[in-house]
């Protein structure tokens, strides 16, 4: 049994698994505070709780158990509404006593509370609702509560008990619980009303009118459906009614033509069988409408004037002039008259009566649910479940044409004992009454539904149970279509998944038959289905149990490919019904037309029979050939006649003009038009190969419409299509005159018949044609093909914009240069390639070639569909938003290549991060990258290497050892600075990791031994607090290595912080890391006051730079109160004094300027020009490191006014300039202003400056705050200020340089030419030097120090751009310093030339940042191993961080110059290093690190689009003109750092190795600044044949390189066999394999493998795949041609198509031959065979041709099929028009003088001039 079982279940539809359905709000009200009150006890086995009455399952059962028995329970499940299709849920609304539970839950994510409600009594009933907003409306016996998702609550008095509520769109519906007094009817014979609605809670409860026929009385509702969908309601009688707003209608009474009915979306009700003594059901059945709730009951209410309300008589007359009364809603009349001052209440709904049902005797009895379903051919069917009979009555439904009404055509039964739909699927569940589930859909059966365990054991008992077949369905109007299918799916003797059950009112054999097996009473069978959702419902068990199943939708899929199998019923026996009824329905006596008479005896165009079942043999019989011998396959192999011998001599016979169309039939006015539309969709099917098959059966359809309506060029077309059909065809039928005339004839039915190909041809000929007709919404390929030749052909870049009529006619009552926007239209028509498979070859060839254009020369910024759609998977893949987003680094795709190094050693140095892929293929050649990383390591001990001589004893030689590690110890100290800029933002920190920090180690190891050197002995002395700086570089290089696109927050950077004190200082520099790369903008505001409060000075420094380094330029004022709470001339003058350490406040007025960066800012400027002169106050207040404060001032100044120069608006009163000239030259101090004058007002008791400028402290930042101000401005009277004065050469002269910023020149000349000449005086012959030298003891340190300003100047200038002059020039300056030093007791002085030496070796880092120049290299390396003499800390970090910003970022990033750089890099290189490592005098040290800010991505890494691997490709960059230089191209090899892109104009990718791509940045520049952002990756395609530039630089390996060293010789020297070496297609590989290889069988067709060699070396190295096909089909096409194997014209019309593409390439010569497909003599080839073979034939059989000419029936045999190609081919309209247009020809020139009426192309003219001729000879004699 168990293999029937196994066969049988294997054709059935597997529901989902099953799961085990609780509603969690039960469980959760277990557990609930309140739990004890509401004394919730399990459910008992439904079998307990239902008599045997076979009433509905559980679904409403706990209604009926009365209070005292226990809690009542209900609830109901709906679709979460959140419109993200991923974010699918389930909301389930349930209550249980006092307590409803509003929970959530999915089949991925477990069930939650979403709120809870508490109520004072039971809860009756409880809804979703959704009108302006969702609400939950909860039913209380005496009041409704409502509560909203937005916070509003109410509450609803009720005065009436209600037993059911409904959601409408209008409102509520209540239905009133009938009391005993009611059942008396009122004094005149009308029962009270029973259903109310509420449409707002603040609103009144009014009555339900039905019209016509009253108060509506009792009702079940179905809502809960999508948008568009009627609402069905179930009232008495099986009243079909629609919901309107009362207040629009007329009465009740009244006609049913009232205005103002909401027609425009109805809410349709349905009504359901009489009386009001049967059950109420829960209305958990259906599935409520979308409502919501809120939490908190409300307090609102209406005010109603008392119960006494609703029993008011209303008979009194109607306020509204209703000509009817309404009844009455009291129980006496005696009440009525007491209270006659009552007005009546006034309906607010009314339920119109759309369709009702005869109610007979059997079908009396009341439905218990209903629902609304749709099947797959979109119709919608009313279904209620009528449960005593068993079965399911749907009702059809459709709207009518003006969409007023509903029409009800059919009334439907199926045997049913419950029933659910599924919405998702088209479908319906329905549980039979043997106990089985089956799916429908509308009303057609599709299978039974499968169950998996637990209730698939069962199955076995009840196999050998006969299947109990009943009626499938009962119609009781016209019979639906679909019936005659549907027994074929009668499961005989299938057995059931479930156990078969009759219910007891089942026929008395069946019930005895099932109580011979009474064991099976204890097998757990379906009850009831319950809550359908999507695909989901609730089965409930006999036993109490409910299960929850999902329907795949795969369900009807299956279903279908079942159905339509081999055999079933045929698309040709659907096509032939569709036929005979279509021409009935115009008139046509179908049976006496041959070929309709004969449909039914078709097959589709193939041999294939329809077997009713499979054969059991192979054998076959007669009958099959006979079958075979009939069909229109066999007879259109011979060319026979569809509708058997028609003589076509007896065309005109009585019997066939006897053929009359009757003139009364529908669609008979309708015929001409009905024939234009169907034409049009020939002319469509014609467009798709998939569907060109269905052409020919239309095409015998409209042959028959063409000849009756006597359209003859109409059947000239369809003849040259389908010659040997067409022919066959002779019948005509009559029309009467007269009835012509009632015809209604369309402006678009032309004589002219319109051809798609046609037009498509005079658009490759360039001839004008008029708008071609199409049908929107049906012929869009026809609308997307045209308009797309217009586009690409004609060149009109408005066609499918401002111009599509122009080429289309709509029916209702060159190119594009780069064609980017014909492939956003195909994008957004989503055409795809695939889509342009289906397309035929010659129509397809134009867009071929556009779209090959388009891959050859694209765009870079095109979007993906775009990309896709030309064959460009580098585009594709970077255009991709996903990619990008995931590619946080270009080490993301790539192997990381790690040094030769210990693991441990790699964790520690912190530059592990750099070594990857790329800078492998940036520097190549040698290990530069390795050997920064050994200079720049700062975690392991130095090697101390010192002899010990003879005389020294061992304490001096320790002492000596540690003296040399404490010089050793200044370098490390200075490495961290360097180290931040070398691994700037090249890392990805894990969430869950702390970030690593390499250790500063300030041990050293001394040789041979390796002995420990450690500074720590007390055997010298230390400075204190030596390694607190240090340790915040530290810091910071680590925290820059985190990239700007990592996920980094506010936990992760508290997570950081350290426990230990010591590490303090490191994560001070930590934070300020994190705001230089942006991430401290998402640290939490309650750390940042945590740190401040903690008064940690390095923490302060750290943190206010970093916020203000990450809010640039933003003026964020929360920033900014932080910032001022720390700078005592931003407060109040009576704010409390605070203690804030100098550094401090230093970093606060840096972070006001980088806050108010180029802002203008009046207020923070005149703060600033009065803080940089500020003066040291009594009790030592500003006495200590004021340069530093004074410079910070000014620095901020020059950044708040950055480049504004003298267009400080607003700030004329301050005269900036002269302040700041005056802080630099000195004189008496400016009167201090408002509040600076109190807190100034007592001097300085230690420093004696009097009234006078203290220059040596002002000097610096008023000269630096003057260049910035003025920057790049060329203001010449401003730099004049700066000419040399008597000190600080080196600043004045490098801020009157960066004034003249246009000035500057890469060369020695303009350097010297900064340097003032030494004049002499002429009257007593006596030298003088120039004053500027007064102060110096040589003349030479000023001119060194102003040629290092003018180095450094040089340096900004062309920082970032690698300017090899620029290079030169400072390459030279620093040999001739570094030769001025080697010469011992210089006149210069050490420290004065290496500090000239420092700057000239940042400026040359500055020029070449980023790319790792050896010549700079090498010098950091030399000045790296001088430890001695006056080498101190600060050069130590000069020289490192040279070589951090040569190496910035890896390579990956370079130095830009706009404003904001510049000011970042003058704070960061201030010429003044520190002395030692806790120097803060001239310069905070933490200033150092802003270099960061100036430093931005230009580094462009071509990646391997296949391989994902970084690779090089040549760049050709193009430079926008300049005023120094004309336009400029360069060639670059990538990966390569890019100028700045404002310079540039283009960055291309240079072809022939990979395909070329176009960045275009004279427009705009946002596209590469995105690329460059994520890491610059660059998507690069190799082209087939190429090798990478790694493996063949000098390109002598390609594989075409052999091909091509001769003239012609490619396709001899092409192996196929060597395909898979040029291309991955697999295509391309199948054709080689089996096409293109020569075997035993192929040897004789040596000429097709060379023409097949030739095809397949054509499509791999143009690198178009997609033209193989088109090649096939021409080279097919001219072989039947030349057979003359041709059935129908259709492959000549697609050579002419691409014949006339090649003549007009040619026409238009071969300018753009690389732009074009079939560049090869292919086509010449194909296009001379064609001729040939049509010339022969024209040759041996011209009177064919001039038959035709002269209108004479053709006879049916090969030639005509031959003339019809010749016609389409050669372009020779119809004969009609060539008749009218030959008269009077009599010679040649004549025939030229015609040619255009002719509208036969010239050299096809030529051709057909001797018949011609001849034909207009014979005109002419007639």
């Amino acid at each position: 049994m168990s293999e029937v079982v196994y066969e049988e279940t294997a054709t059935m539809i597997a529901a989902g698994d099953l799961q085990s359905f609780v509603p969690f709000g039960r469980e959760h009200c277990r557990n609930h505070p309140n739990a004890f009150n509401l004394q919730l006890r399990e459910l008992q086995p439904a079998s307990e709780l239902w008599s045997s009455d076979g009433a509905a399952g559980l679904v409403g059962s706990l209604q009926e158990v009365s209070l005292q028995e226990r809690e009542r329970e209900s609830w109901q499940l709906r679709k979460g509404c959140t419109g993200v299709k991923e974010d699918e849920f389930e909301e389930e609304l349930y209550t249980a006593g006092n307590m409803a539970v509003w929970s959530q839950g999915s089949r991925t994510q477990a069930s939650s509370v979403y709120k809870a409600f508490t109520v004072d009594s039971p809860v009756q009933q409880v809804g979703y609702r959704k009108k302006v907003e969702q609400m939950v409306c909860i039913v209380q016996s005496s009041c409704i509560n409502v509560h909203t998702v937005t916070g509003k609550d109410f509450i609803s008095p009720l005065p009436f008990q209600v037993s059911n509520v409904w959601a409408t769109k209008f409102g509520l519906l209540l239905e009133r619980k009938n009391a005993a007094n009611d059942t008396q009817p009122n004094p005149p014979g009308e029962p009270l009303p029973t259903v109310f609605s509420i449409l707002h809670p603040l609103d009144e409860i009014a009555p339900i009118v039905c019209k016509p026929s009253g108060i509506l009385y009792h009702m079940i509702l179905y809502k809960e459906q999508p948008a568009g969908t009627p609402l069905g309601l179930m009232a008495s009688g099986f009243l079909a009614s629609h919901l309107r707003n009362a207040s629009h209608l007329d009465s009740p009474g009244g006609s049913g033509g009232s205005g103002g009915a909401l027609h425009s979306h109805p809410s349709r009700i349905m009504t359901s069988s009489p009386g009001v003594h049967s059950r109420v059901h829960s209305p958990s059945i259906s599935n409520m409408a979308a409502l919501s709730r809120a939490h908190s009951p409300g307090m609102a209410a209406p005010s109603f004037s008392g119960a006494s309300r609703f029993n008011t008589s209303f008979h009194s007359p109607s306020p509204r002039g209703h000509h009817g009364s309404l009844p009455s809603l009291n129980s006496t009349a005696n009440e009525s008259m007491a209270m006659p001052e009552m007005e009546p209440i006034i309906p607010d709904l009314c339920v119109e009566q759309l369709w009702s049902e005869a109610v007979s005797a059997e079908m009396s009895s009341q439905a218990s649910k209903v629902f609304l379903t749709s099947d797959l051919c979109e119709s919608h069917y009313l279904c209620f479940l009528v449960e005593s009979h068993q079965h399911l009555r749907c009702v059809k439904f459709i709207e009518s044409n003006d969409v007023t009404q509903l029409i009800f055509p059919s009334v439907t039964t199926i045997p049913a004992k419950d029933a659910a739909p599924l919405q998702n699927i088209d479908a319906m569940l329905v549980l039979e009454a043997c106990g089985s589930l089956v799916i429908y859909t509308g009303i057609t059966r599709v299978s039974k539904v499968h169950l998996p365990s637990p209730l698939s054991h069962s199955i076995s008992l009840t196999n050998h149970l006969p299947y109990l077949s009943t009626p499938v369905e009962t119609v009781s109007t016209p019979a639906n279509a679909g019936s005659r299918h549907i027994h074929r799916l009668n499961e005989d003797a299938m057995p059931s998944p479930v156990s078969e059950l009759k219910s007891l009112n089942i026929k008395q054999h069946e019930t005895s038959f099932f109580e011979d097996f009474s064991f099976q009473q204890a097998t757990p069978y379906i009850l009831s289905l319950r809550d359908p959702v999507c695909n989901r419902v609730t089965l409930e068990l006999s036993s109490g149990v409910m299960l929850r199943i999902c329907i795949p939708e795969i369900v009807l899929v299956k279903w279908y490919n079942i159905y339509n199998a081999p055999g079933g019923p045929s698309a040709h026996a659907e096509w032939s019904q569709f036929v005979t009824c279509f021409m009935t329905l115009m008139g046509y006596n179908t049976e006496r037309l041959a070929w309709t008479r004969h449909l039914q005896f078709e097959v589709p165009l193939s041999p294939v029979i329809a077997a009713k079942k499979a054969r059991p043999s192979d054998g076959g019989s007669d009958e099959d050939w006979d079958y075979l011998l009939a069909s229109h396959y066999h007879r259109q192999i011979n060319s026979q006649p569809v509708c058997g011998s028609v003589d076509p001599n007896n065309a005109d016979s009585p019997s066939s003009s006897s053929m009359k169309l009757e003139s009364s039939a529908p669609l008979f006015p309708h015929i001409p038009a009905l024939f234009g539309v169907l034409h049009l969709l020939y002319q469509e099917l014609q467009l798709d190969e998939l569907h060109r098959a269905r052409a020919s059966s239309l095409v015998c359809l409209l042959q028959q419409l063409a000849r009756d309506l006597q359209l003859e060029e109409y059947v000239d077309l369809y003849w040259r299509d389908y010659p040997s059909l067409i022919s066959c065809f002779m019948e005509r039928c009559i029309i009467d005159q007269a009835a012509i005339g009632q015809m209604h004839r369309p402006s678009f039915l032309s004589s002219d018949p319109p051809c798609v190909f046609n037009w498509l041809s005079s658009c490759l000929r360039g001839e004008a044609s008029p708008p071609f007709p199409y049908l929107p919404g049906i012929c869009q390929r026809t609308k997307l093909l045209v308009l797309s030749y217009a586009l690409y052909i004609i060149g009109d870049d408005n066609a499918m914009s401002t111009n599509v009529w122009k080429y289309l006619l709509k029916l209702s009552a060159g190119m594009f240069h780069c064609c980017l926007f014909l492939y956003q239209m195909l994008g957004f028509w989503s055409f795809t390639l695939k889509d342009l498979e289906s397309v035929p070859f010659g129509v397809a060839l134009p867009i071929r070639e556009a779209i090959y254009q388009c891959r050859e020369q694209p765009s870079s910024d095109w979007p993906e569909e775009v990309c896709l759609l030309i064959g460009r998977q580098d585009l594709t893949k970077q255009a991709h938003k996903m990619t990008l987003a995931k590619s946080k680094s270009v080490g993301s795709g790539f192997s990381l290549v790690p040094p030769a190094s210990s693991e441990a050693d790699e964790e520690e140095d912190g530059m592990l991060d750099i070594i990857h892929e790329v800078t492998g293929l940036i520097w190549s050649q040698d290990l530069r990258i390795q050997e920064v990383r050994r200079l720049l390591q700062s975690s392991r001990p130095v090697r101390v290497s010192v002899v010990q001589q003879p005389e020294v004893s061992d304490h001096e030689y320790i002492e000596e050892k540690e003296n040399k590690l404490l010089q050793l110890c200044q370098r490390t100290m200075a490495l961290p600075v360097g180290r931040g800029l070398f691994t700037l933002f090249s890392y990805h920190p894990v969430p869950t990791e702390p970030l690593p920090v390499p250790k500063l180690n300030l041990t050293g190891r001394a040789p041979p031994r390796n002995a420990m050197v450690d500074l720590n002995s007390g055997n010298i002395d230390v400075p204190p607090n030596m390694t607190n700086w240090p340790s915040f570089h530290n810091g910071v290089a680590a925290g820059l290595k985190i990239a700007p696109a990592s996920q980094v927050d506010s936990a992760w950077i508290a997570y950081n912080k350290p426990k230990s004190p010591e590490l303090a200082n490191e994560y001070a520099g930590f934070l300020m890391a994190l705001g230089l790369n942006g991430h401290l903008t998402k640290l939490a505001t309650l750390n940042i006051h945590d740190y401040l409060t903690k008064g940690h000075e390095m923490t302060s420094i750290g943190l206010l730079l970093g916020v203000s380094s990450a809010k640039l330029g933003t003026m964020d004022m929360s920033i900014t109160r932080l910032l001022s709470i720390h700078i005592p001339a931003l407060l109040p003058p009576t704010s409390t004094e605070l203690d804030v350490p100098h550094n401090v406040q230093v970093a606060a007025v840096i972070g006001i300027g980088l806050v108010y960066q180029g802002t203008g800012h009046r207020h923070n400027a005149e703060v600033l020009l009065s803080e940089i002169g500020r003066p040291p106050g009594p009790e030592m207040e500003y006495c200590t490191d004021r340069e530093s404060y004074s410079l910070a001032a000014g620095l901020a100044l020059g950044m708040v006014c950055l480049g504004h120069g003298s267009n400080l608006i607003g700030m004329t009163d301050l005269n900036v300039p002269e302040q700041l000239y005056q802080y630099m030259v000195g004189g008496h101090r400016r009167a201090q202003a408002g509040a600076s004058r109190e807190r100034h007002k007592s001097p300085s008791y230690q420093i004696k400056e009097g009234d006078t400028i203290n220059v040596d402290v002002t000097c610096p930042g008023a000269t630096l705050a003057l260049a910035m101000i003025y920057l790049k401005t060329n203001n010449r009277s401003i730099a004049d200020w700066l000419k040399p004065p008597d000190t600080w050469f080196l600043l004045t002269t490098l801020a009157r340089c960066i004034i003249m910023w246009d000035e500057i020149l890469p060369n020695t000349e303009w350097v010297k030419s900064n340097i003032p000449q030494v004049r002499k005086c002429t009257d007593d012959g006596i030298t003088d030097c120039s004053s500027f030298l007064k102060g110096f003891v040589f003349p030479s340190q000023a001119q060194d120090y102003i040629t290092a300003g003018a180095c450094m100047a040089l340096g900004l200038r062309f920082a970032g751009s690698a300017n090899s002059d620029a290079f030169d020039c400072l390459y030279e300056f620093a040999k001739i310093f570094m030769k001025m030093m080697s010469f011992a007791g210089t006149a210069m002085g050490y420290y004065n030339l290496q500090t000239c030496l420092s700057m000239i070796l940042l400026a040359m880092s500055m020029v070449m940042a980023g790319s790792g120049n050896l010549k700079v290299l090498q010098l950091c390396r030399f000045f790296h191993k001088r430890t001695g003499g006056e080498m101190n800390y600060g050069f130590h970090m000069a020289h490192h961080m040279a070589l951090g910003l040569l190496f910035l970022g890896g390579g990956r990033y370079t130095l830009s110059t706009s404003n904001s750089a510049i000011a970042a890099l003058l704070c960061a290189l201030y010429p003044h290093f520190p002395a030692h490592s806790t120097d803060n005098r001239y310069h905070l040290q933490a200033l150092r690190h802003l270099a960061v800010l100036a430093a931005e991505p230009r580094l462009l890494v071509p990646v391997d689009v296949d391989s994902l691997k970084p690779c090089y490709a040549l760049l050709e960059v193009t430079y926008k003109g300049t005023k120094w230089y004309n336009e400029t191209t360069v060639e670059l090899m990538a990966p390569t750092l890019l100028p700045e892109l404002h310079l540039l104009k283009e960055v291309k990718v240079k072809g022939p190795r990979y395909w070329e791509l176009s960045l275009n940045l004279s427009k705009e520049t946002q596209h590469l600044k995105s690329i460059l952002v994520r890491d610059g990756v660059l998507y690069v395609k190799l082209r087939a044949g190429q090798l990478p530039y790694k493996d063949d630089p000098q390109g002598w390996k390609s594989l075409l390189a052999t091909a091509v060293s001769h003239r012609n010789s490619g396709v001899t020297a092409f192996k196929p066999e060597a395909i898979s070496t040029f291309t991955s297609e697999p295509a391309l590989i199948s054709f080689a394999e089996f096409f293109c290889k020569t075997s035993e069988g192929l040897k004789s067709r040596e000429d097709s493998l060379m023409l097949f060699s030739a095809m397949l070396y054509e499509c791999v190295t143009q690198e178009c795949p997609e033209m193989l096909p088109t090649y096939i089909a021409i080279e097919q096409a001219v072989g039947a041609l030349r057979q003359g194997d041709f059935q129908q014209t259709f492959p000549l019309w697609q050579l002419r198509l691409v014949v006339e593409l090649w003549d007009g390439r040619m026409l238009r010569g071969l300018a753009n031959k690389h732009d074009t497909l079939l560049t090869s003599e292919f086509l010449p080839v194909m296009k001379n065979a064609v001729d040939v073979a049509l010339d022969n034939w024209l040759k041996d059989h011209s009177s064919v041709v001039r038959s035709y000419m002269r209108g004479e029936v053709l006879s049916r045999d090969a030639q005509s099929i031959m003339l019809a190609c010749f016609l389409v081919y050669r372009s020779i309209p119809s004969f009609r028009n060539t008749q009218a247009n030959l008269e009077g020809c009599n010679s040649f020139a004549d025939l030229l003088l015609r040619s255009s009426q002719l509208g036969i192309p010239l050299r096809d003219l030529l051709r057909l001039v001797p018949i011609l001729l001849i034909h207009g000879e014979g005109v002419r004699g007639h």
